[in-house]
Formats: C-alpha cells, sequence, structure tokens
C-alpha cells in the first residue's frame, strides 16, 4: 500500500521552527551577559507577572522581581530585572512586555473602577467570556488581580442567558426546567417574549437569586425595580444590571437600587499600562 508524501507530512513530518536571525546577529557575543529591566511608564496595577516569569524560565533568562500580581506600582517604578546573552534578552522584550502590558491595562481599570463603588454595590467583570479563547485565562486573571469579580455569585450557580430563555419560550418555563437542579439561578430579563417588569416578576416568583437586566437601558433598570416593590418581591431577589456600562455611569448607577453591576468591554478594552523594556548599558 502507497503512501503519498502528502500524507507523511501530515501524519508526522514536523516543520522546522523558522530560522531567528538574531541568532546570526548576535552570533559573535553570545557568551555576553546582558542586563536589562523592566519599567512602568505610567502607574498602574500589575497583572501578568507570573506568566512573564513562566516565558523567562523558558527562554532561560534570570528573572527576579519584588513585586507580584495585583500591586499598585508608581511611574518609573521597576518591575522586574531580567539577565541573559543577546539573543535571549531580545526575545525577551517581544515576550515578556506582551505578557504584562495588556494585563496589567485591564487590571488598573478594574482597579479605577472598584474605588468608584466602594462597598455600594457588586462588580462584576465578566467580558473576558467573550475574548478569544486564546487569552481568556489571562484576562481573567487580570480582572481579578484588579479587585473586581469575575462571577456573579460566589457559590455555584446557574447562568440562564437570554438564548435560553428563548430556547424554553420565556423566563417562567425556564425557572421551571431548571427547578430540579436546585441552584441559585441568574436569569437575565431583556422584555422580548413578555414586558420586562412581568418577566422580572417571573423570575422572582419561580425562585431566582438574581434578575439580570441586560438591556443597557437605566428605564429598564427602575421599571423591574418598581414592578418587584409593588409585588413585595424585591427583598427575595437581588437585581443586577448590564450592557455597555462606562466607567463614568458607575458613580449614577451605584446610587440607584441596584446590588450588582456587570461591566464588560469597559474593563477588557482598557488601554495597555506603558511599560519599557531597557538594556542597562
Amino acid at each position: 500500500m502507497e503512501t503519498s508524501s502528502t500524507n507523511m507530512h501530515e501524519e508526522g513530518v514536523r516543520k522546522p521552527e523558522p530560522h531567528d536571525l538574531r541568532e546570526d546577529i548576535f552570533r559573535q557575543h553570545l557568551n555576553r551577559s546582558i542586563k536589562a529591566v523592566l519599567i512602568a511608564e505610567a502607574p498602574g496595577v500589575l497583572s501578568g507577572l507570573d506568566h512573564c516569569r513562566d516565558l523567562a524560565e523558558l527562554l532561560d533568562l534570570a528573572f527576579e522581581t519584588e513585586v507580584r500580581d495585583g500591586h499598585e506600582i508608581t511611574r518609573h517604578a521597576v518591575i522586574a530585572r531580567v539577565s541573559g546573552n543577546p539573543v535571549q534578552i531580545s526575545k525577551g522584550e517581544d515576550l515578556l512586555l506582551g505578557a504584562l502590558s495588556k494585563a496589567s491595562g485591564i487590571a488598573s481599570a478594574a482597579r479605577k473602577a472598584k474605588a468608584m463603588v466602594g462597598s455600594r454595590c457588586r462588580l462584576v467583570s465578566g467580558g473576558f467570556k467573550k475574548m478569544p479563547i486564546e487569552i481568556k485565562s489571562v484576562l481573567r486573571r487580570a480582572v481579578a488581580d484588579g479587585g473586581l469579580e469575575v462571577r456573579m455569585l460566589d457559590q455555584p450557580f446557574l447562568y440562564l442567558d437570554k438564548n435560553y430563555v428563548r430556547i424554553f419560550g420565556g423566563v417562567s418555563l425556564a425557572m421551571q426546567a431548571v427547578a430540579p437542579l436546585e441552584r441559585p439561578t441568574v436569569i437575565q430579563v431583556r422584555g422580548e417574549i413578555r414586558p420586562i417588569d412581568e418577566e422580572a416578576v417571573d423570575a422572582a416568583r419561580g425562585g431566582a437569586a438574581v434578575i439580570m437586566v441586560d438591556t443597557g437601558d437605566r428605564a429598564d433598570l427602575r421599571t423591574v425595580v418598581e414592578a418587584l416593590n409593588r409585588n413585595h418581591l424585591r427583598s427575595s431577589v437581588q437585581v443586577a444590571f448590564s450592557g455597555n456600562i462606562d466607567l463614568n455611569d458607575i458613580e449614577e448607577l451605584c446610587s440607584s437600587d441596584v446590588d450588582a453591576l456587570d461591566i464588560g468591554y469597559a474593563i477588557v478594552d482598557a488601554p495597555c499600562l506603558p511599560i519599557r523594556f531597557d538594556v542597562i548599558a
């Protein structure tokens, strides 16, 4: 039986790693030990430092730091010191900055949002779920390093989003379907099948732990709270709000009758924390 060369390639022949020109550029200097520092160019909150350390280890770079993920740093603060040969150092500049800069920007935005809220309501950021799977864990860690929750409830719970409600044909039917599972349930209401105030009342009567007003419309939030109060259900359920919340919206929203805010893109789309990688002459 013949096996084509194409199949052989697909089944087991591994492509060689592309040649790195830095090995040619520094070939006469590989015995030198070069030192470099990572320096913050703006104040912020660190995230990605553990990942950075792991990458340094893969490159055989010596890595030293006196800070850790979640620490607040000032402008011009030295984040870490590394040393290695010129090829290792040049590769480190590519990888280490990438491990720190974006994650630290997200952590910094999360910390800022947390400070604005204080203890007035629970602030959650679940926007990382909509990001590519390759970076979800990095973004989730960055949100947590900034001090925000990544889950609406601390204990195991069920989350019924708009698509679950659509599949079951309504809030009441969705709540009935999950009742045998006996887990706290967070359910989105959007007013798609019934008016949003009626959906909220149905959710509360169905035993929801949290009603998520997922429209981004503050009028809907007021309507839901008023309906729950009218039906004497407000004390039995938490109310959360989400949808295009900006950091500038937090102050006003926290002053309303809401238990939790889910702020997404305003956190995960935060700009990178500027960090530079400097070789020490």
